[in-house]
C-alpha cells in the first residue's frame, strides 16, 4: 500500500467518523434550549401567570399566559435557542394592545422535562394550543418556531398565521449555515414549511428581516410566494436583532391580523 493510498484511506475514516458523529449528535447543533429555569410570569410581565400542559406522551410543561382583554389570543411558538423569558418583549408590546398572548415553551425549554424533536414539538404546540379559550387564535411562529406553526395549523387550524423568519425546510436553512456538509442526507428533523404551508386555510403573514443571514430572505419569501402571504419586510434587520422580536413592523402585523380576523 503506497503511503498515498493509506492517506487516502485515513482521510475517508476520520470522515466516516465526523459524519458519524453529526448524525448521532446533530440535535445538539440544531436545538439550542436555554434548560434553566425562569422566573414566576408576574415578575416578568405585570398581570401574567404561570400554567401548564400536559403532551399526549405525558410531559407536564410549562407556559405564561399574558391576559387581554381581546377576544384573539396570540400563541408563540418560539425559535430553535431560548426559552419563554427571551420571548417576554413580544408578549409585552402585544398585550399593551389588549391582545392575549401565550407563550409556551418546548420539552427541554426553560426548566421542562424532556429532549426536543421535530415530533416533540408539535406535540408540544398541539397540547398548548388546548389551554387557549378565547373565540379566535392566532399562531405566531419564529423561525423554527414558523414551522412548529405551519404543521400546528394543519390539524388545529387558526384563524390566523404569522411567520417570521420561516425556512422553505430545515435543510435549505442548515446548508445555509454548515455549507460544507451534506445536510440534507444527514438530517433527522425535516420540518418542511413550503410544502405545508400550501394547505393552510388561513390568511398567513411573513416577516422578515432584510439582513437575515441564518435564514436568508430568499426563503422566506419562498414560503410567502406558496401560501400567498402578505409579506412584511424589515428593511437592515438580522435574524436576532431586537426590531424582530418586538420592533413596531412586526408588531403591527399582528394586531392588524388580529383586525382582520374579528
Amino acid at each position: 500500500m503506497t503511503t498515498l493510498t493509506r492517506t487516502a484511506l485515513v482521510v475517508v475514516v476520520v470522515l466516516l467518523l465526523l459524519l458519524g458523529l453529526l448524525w448521532v449528535f446533530q440535535r445538539r447543533l440544531i436545538y439550542l434550549p436555554d434548560r434553566g429555569p425562569v422566573p414566576p410570569a408576574a415578575e416578568v410581565i405585570p398581570g401574567a401567570r404561570d400554567v401548564s400542559f400536559t403532551t399526549r406522551d405525558g410531559l407536564r410543561l410549562a407556559a405564561w399566559h399574558v391576559p387581554g382583554d381581546r377576544d384573539v389570543t396570540v400563541l408563540v411558538t418560539g425559535g430553535n435557542a431560548g426559552n419563554r423569558l427571551h420571548r417576554a418583549p413580544l408578549a409585552r408590546a402585544l398585550a399593551a394592545y389588549g391582545l392575549p398572548v401565550l407563550l409556551m415553551d418546548y420539552r427541554g425549554y426553560g426548566g421542562n422535562p424532556g429532549s426536543p424533536t421535530e415530533e416533540g414539538l408539535f406535540l408540544d404546540a398541539l397540547a398548548a394550543r388546548d389551554l387557549v379559550r378565547t373565540s379566535r387564535v392566532i399562531y405566531f411562529g419564529e423561525s423554527l418556531g414558523a414551522a412548529v406553526a405551519t404543521r400546528l395549523a394543519l390539524e388545529r387550524p387558526p384563524d390566523g398565521l404569522v411567520l417570521r423568519s420561516p425556512f422553505t425546510d430545515l435543510a435549505a436553512a442548515g446548508q445555509v449555515n454548515y455549507p460544507f456538509l451534506p445536510v440534507r442526507a444527514l438530517l433527522r428533523d425535516h420540518f418542511p414549511v413550503a410544502r405545508d404551508i400550501a394547505r393552510v386555510r388561513a390568511p398567513v403573514v411573513v416577516v422578515y428581516g432584510t439582513r437575515d443571514t441564518i435564514v436568508p430572505p430568499r426563503l422566506s419569501r419562498a414560503v410567502a410566494e406558496a401560501a400567498d402571504a402578505t409579506t412584511v419586510e424589515v428593511a437592515g434587520a438580522g435574524h436576532n436583532d431586537l426590531v424582530m422580536l418586538n420592533g413596531p413592523g412586526l408588531v403591527n402585523a399582528v394586531t392588524d391580523l388580529a383586525q382582520r380576523v374579528r
